[in-house]
């Protein structure tokens, strides 16, 4: 590639998910759709566990903060996408590109985080319920999710400034519907190995200690559990990490898929739709299952709402 292709951008046109003019109003509808359910719902499932009392325990601290991580991101990306579904400009600024990526990726990786600590949480509840309150102390909650959150900042601010050293592009049209690195990095015009090294070793080293911690306690769950002899007992034990499970499979399906492959950075329609599943989807999935697989969330619904009924 000539250098003289390639040159230093002021914003960046995001092509989105289809440029199908008959398909725009239909991805407007739909997105508009899934956002306002995910806003709903997880705005309804922190204030929720705010003002129920029997949902003050530390699996629901940690589902309020996975909720708000959920509604962060998935406002970070979806009005964007809807405004330039309708919008014929597509253009987002060189430091507004940056932003998005920065919030964004500090959403994605306290989520991997959030889920692993989550996982940790069944396991002294299930293997030590007799010491779950005194090893799952308010403190000890609140370091594990202040971890989560300066472990996702770390992570991006290293991704950030290693993308913002990048002098040049040969193109400022990104094919995908928001800033995320592997496509940004594709059009560099500089050699980006180490960038595109870092965020895969980075990436896969995260899902790999994340996942350890979640196959092991959950190991020790499943042992527990089939030590139990009375079957009430089994299956309140299986109920409450059924939602749990499904969660950490469908997210990190998809984050495995995207990000833990050597050479992902071109976004191809593939790509698109992974993107699509895990900031669009997985936001408003999550505080479904959470409500309807819970017999805990659903029975402190049936309270607020018969309460505010009855006043």
């Amino acid at each position: 590639m000539g250098e003289e292709n390639c040159t230093a951008v002021t914003e960046f046109i995001l092509l989105g998910i289809s440029d199908a003019p008959e398909l725009r109003v239909f991805l407007f509808l739909v997105f508009l759709l899934i956002y306002g359910v995910t806003v709903l719902g997880n705005l309804g499932m922190i204030v929720l566990i705010q003002v129920s009392s029997r949902l003050h325990t530390p699996m629901y601290f940690f589902l309020s903060h996975l909720s708000l991580v959920d509604l962060c991101y998935s406002t970070i990306i979806v009005p964007k996408v809807l405004a330039n579904i309708l919008n014929k400009d597509k253009a987002i600024s060189f430091l507004g590109c940056a932003a998005q990526f920065f919030l964004f990726c500090t959403c994605v990786v306290t989520e991997v985080f959030l889920l692993a600590v989550m996982a940790y949480d069944r396991f002294v509840a299930i293997c030590n319920p007799l010491l779950y309150t005194v090893k799952m102390s308010r403190n000890l909650c609140v370091e594990l999710v202040s971890c989560c959150y300066l472990g996702g900042t770390a992570c991006s601010l290293i991704h950030l400034c290693l993308a913002l050293q990048v002098p040049s592009y040969r193109s400022n049209v990104i094919n995908h519907f928001f800033c995320d690195l592997p496509p940004l990095l594709s059009l560099a015009c500089s050699d980006v190995t180490v960038n595109e090294l870092f965020l895969y070793i980075v990436a896969s080293f995260n899902e790999i200690i994340t996942i350890v911690i979640i196959l092991t306690s959950y190991l020790f769950i499943l042992i527990t559990i089939l030590r139990m002899r009375s079957a009430e007992g089994r299956h309140k034990a299986f109920s409450t990490c059924a939602s749990h499970l499904t969660a950490i499979v469908v997210f990190h399906g998809t984050i495995l898929f995207t990000y833990c492959r050597p050479n992902s950075g071109n976004s191809t329609d593939t790509d698109k739709v992974a993107a699509v599943f895990y900031t669009v989807v997985i936001p408003m999935l999550n505080p479904l299952i959470y409500s309807l697989r819970n017999k805990d969330v659903k029975e402190a619904l049936r309270r607020v709402v018969g309460s505010k009924m009855f006043s």
